[in-house]
């Protein structure tokens, strides 16, 4: 074989070819292999379909609707073919059919044909009913409705437990029983003509018959029917009871003490419905109790009647650990508790009853007609509302003091507070004694606030009196109610007491000594917001001085200003306690408010602004507070300024932007010594704007020569300094300003120069222009960029 290669390289041509051929190979093999697999795979089977339902289930399907279809033709031949028959007849044809509906069952069941047998026995039962209707019609015609329904409901659930015990394996006869066991007694009643409490009485019969069946060990279904049936009829007795107790509470206590005897013996041994039947024990217990006492008090001791015995109960529950008789210590606990439970729904419908006069209390100082200081009071907010609406909130309150849990004393100490708030509203109490009384209520109520570990003693847990208060515990809790109803009592006594001028001045004396005692001797936040209150109440002697002065709203803004700077000197000497943040924030606010009342005199306002100005500046002295006091005090003083020129008639701008530029430069100068790498954007620029902007914007409008050549000299002094200095700020403002500036003293030539001109020549010289510069656009683009490389060299 000879080839035009040399042999080296054929060799390797031969080998890369042999390689491409091998792994061809290769791939050949694998899919070889797939396809021999495929080949000989089984074939796989379809998956069976899943039926969608089961066999039993299609065959109680059936069943059913069978069975029901043959009881409704059954109640069809007895509705309308039974006239159309004889006697002997009916009765062959009735006797017949429900004996072998009957009877049926048994040979079934022997087959094993459960479900079926379940159907016919199901149809017997419907038929025994139709027998029933048919003896009353043909035979016992003229006996009572109810009394033969009574009497053949009885008959029908001794027959049908007697077949349901016989054929045993059957589930439908006993509990049909007991379902029609339900009637004799109720029925039996009405036949007798009873009334609705006899109607009751006999449902509680049956239901306690139910209860006791249900006790007993047999069938579940028998029990769970039994059990629904008694809660049914004792559930209807029971509201009978209550529904009686409204009216004649003499007819309905011993329907009540029978229901809740009932009640409790089932809580007591059905532990799962311990709780809920004690509960509804208790209210029938509530109800009987609070019905007599109803019946004998008068009607303004209605709800305190009631309330007493629901203490009682409550009391009862939760300390006779052996009143209650259990068979096991879990339902007696679940006892306990559904009787306490109930004996505090009772208690908390009495307190949302009580709270009326609470509410009048607080707000009826609001309720004021006449001008402060007339010496008129406030109408009474509620008129003819029961005095004896305070003695539910003692009750209360004092029941739940002897409650040793942190909830129950919180609840105590809020209950103390509206009892205290109630009291002069219902007996309705003179003016100075309803004003004495809210000053002790809100004493007391911040005394506990400052030591609230004295109603907290005894409680378990960790904190002990003198312990360390924590977030969240019942001292905290504690602390924090009383405060509140404090601070609310505080805010009413103040309210009440702007009806007398005297007594304005005494309650806003005794409040800043409440509070500043709260912000001395307190703790945590209460002692921050005591000491804001402190404050507003300093504020409220200066401005009633002021008023009682006779001086008007502007001069009673200026002596308002005493208050901020009592509010200093206090933070001076605090310094940096957090109390002293809190007190001069408040003494901001009643500066913010004395400024306000100035605004009518503006005169009066520019003194205002600057002894505010003065002491802010002294804050500013301390260093803790110069960053935020240094600027109030500069824009005080600047306002001050501002107002005292346009009360002397200056309208000229620059006497109103030099007083700020001047210290603005100053401060940038100081700020760039200590900051050499500050922008002269930050340090220069505000300070400059704020005169030559202004000033430009006067000189364009100004006709006259000076202002336009100073602000020219100006800004020239300003641009040359930037460019000594390579400062950006001052050379931007100080050139465009400059700029601006000539071109309005040149405008009024161009105008003339333009007017004189031919209309054709300054569309052509534009247009000769734009060709110049698009001629030179390259050149004019590095110049630009070339100019803004030095700007931004510049600070």
């Amino acid at each position: 074989m000879e080839s035009s290669l040399p042999p080296a390289e054929e060799l390797v041509l031969v080998d890369r070819e042999l390689a491409r051929l091998d792994a061809h190979r290769a791939q050949l093999l694998v899919r070889r292999d797939w396809l021999l697999r495929v080949l000989h795979a089984p074939v796989a089977a379809p998956a069976p379909v899943r039926p969608e339902a089961t066999p039993r289930s299609a065959q109680n399907v059936l069943l059913s609707l069978g069975g029901g279809l043959l009881a409704v033709a059954a109640v069809a031949f007895t509705l309308v073919s039974w006239g159309s028959m004889g006697i002997g007849g009916r009765a062959a044809v009735l006797g017949a059919v429900t004996s072998a509906a009957l009877l049926a069952p048994v040979a079934l069941l022997r087959k094993g044909l459960r479900s079926t047998a379940e159907s016919v026995a199901a149809l017997g039962l419907v038929l025994t009913l139709l027998d029933a209707y048919a003896l009353h019609r043909v035979a016992l015609a003229g006996t009572g409705a109810l009394a033969y329904s009574a009497a053949a409901a009885g008959v029908l659930a001794a027959g049908w437990a007697g077949y349901g015990a016989a054929l045993g394996r059957l589930r439908i006869p006993l509990p049909a029983a007991v379902l029609a066991a339900q009637l004799p007694l109720p029925l039996g009643v009405l036949a007798a003509g009873g009334g609705v409490l006899s109607f009751a009485w006999a449902a509680l019969a049956t239901a306690v018959l139910d209860l006791a069946l249900a006790r007993r060990t047999g069938p579940a279904p028998v029990r769970i029917t039994a059990f629904a049936t008694a809660g049914v009829l004792g559930g209807w007795a029971l509201l009978t009871g209550f529904a009686l107790s409204a009216g004649t509470p003499l007819r309905a206590t011993p329907l009540l003490l029978a229901c809740a005897a009932v009640l409790l013996y089932g809580a007591v041994r059905t532990a799962p419905v311990a709780l809920p039947a004690a509960a509804l024990a208790g209210l029938a217990l509530l109800a009987s109790a609070g019905g007599l006492l109803r019946s004998v008090l008068p009607e303004v001791w209605t709800v305190p009647g009631y309330a007493v015995c629901a203490v009682v109960l409550a009391g009862v529950a939760l300390r006779g650990r052996g009143v209650v008789p259990a068979a096991r210590a879990v339902a007696a606990g679940a006892v306990r508790r559904g009787l306490g439970l109930a004996g505090g729904g009772v208690l908390g419908l009495a307190l949302l009853w009580a709270l009326p006069p609470v509410a009048a209390g607080l707000l009826g100082p609001l309720a004021r007609t006449g001008a402060p200081w007339s010496g008129g009071h406030a109408e009474p907010l509620l008129e003819g509302y029961p005095a004896t609406a305070p003695l539910v909130l003692l009750l209360a309150a004092g029941a739940l003091a002897t409650v040793p849990r942190g909830w129950a004393r919180c609840g105590a100490l809020a209950l103390t507070w509206a009892l205290l708030t109630a009291v002069p509203v219902s007996p309705g109490l003179p003016y100075a004694a309803t004003l004495a009384l809210q000053l002790l209520t809100a004493a007391a109520a911040l005394g506990v606030a400052v030591r609230p570990a004295l109603l907290t003693r005894g409680l378990p847990g960790p904190e002990p009196l003198g312990a360390p208060v924590r977030s969240g515990g019942p001292v905290e809790v504690v602390a924090w109610l009383a405060f509140a109803g404090g601070l609310m009592s505080a805010l009413g006594a103040v309210a009440l007491g702007l009806d007398v001028r005297a007594a304005t001045f005494a309650v806003l004396g005794v409040v800043l000594a409440l509070c500043a005692g709260v912000a001395v001797l307190g703790t945590g936040a209460r002692r921050l917001v005591a000491a804001c209150g402190a404050v507003f109440a300093a504020a409220g002697l200066v401005g009633a001085g002021a008023v009682a002065a006779d001086a008007g709203p502007a001069a009673a803004g200026l002596a308002l200003l005493v208050v901020p700077a009592g509010t200093a000197g206090a933070g001076a000497w605090l310094r940096r306690r957090p109390v002293a943040v809190a007190v001069e924030g408040a003494g901001a606010a009643v500066a913010l408010c004395a400024l306000g009342l100035t605004v009518g005199r503006p005169a009066l306002l520019a003194l205002a602004l600057g002894l505010a100005g003065v002491l802010a500046a002294a804050t500013a002295v301390r260093p803790e507070r110069r960053p935020v006091a240094s600027w109030v005090a500069a824009a005080l003083f600047l306002s001050g300024a501002w107002v005292r020129l346009a009360v002397w008639g200056v309208t000229t701008p620059e006497a109103y932007t030099l007083p700020v530029t001047v210290p603005a430069l100053a401060v940038g100068v100081l700020r760039r010594r200590r900051d050499p790498e500050t922008s002269s954007w930050t340090a220069y620029g505000p300070g400059l704007a704020v005169t030559l902007l202004p000033s430009l914007l006067a000189a364009w409008t100004d006709p006259e020569w000076v202002r336009p050549l100073l602000l020219g000299l100006g800004a020239l002094v300003v641009t040359l300094l930037g460019a000594r200095f390579r400062l950006q700020a001052l050379l931007v403002l100080g050139g465009t300003v400059l700029a601006l500036d000539g071109l309005h003293e040149l405008a009024p030539y161009v105008v003339q120069v333009v007017g004189a001109l031919p209309r054709w020549l300054p569309p052509a010289l534009a247009g000769l222009l734009l060709l110049a510069v698009g001629a030179t656009y390259e050149q004019r683009l590095r110049d630009a960029r070339r100019l803004r490389e030095r700007l931004g060299r510049m600070r």
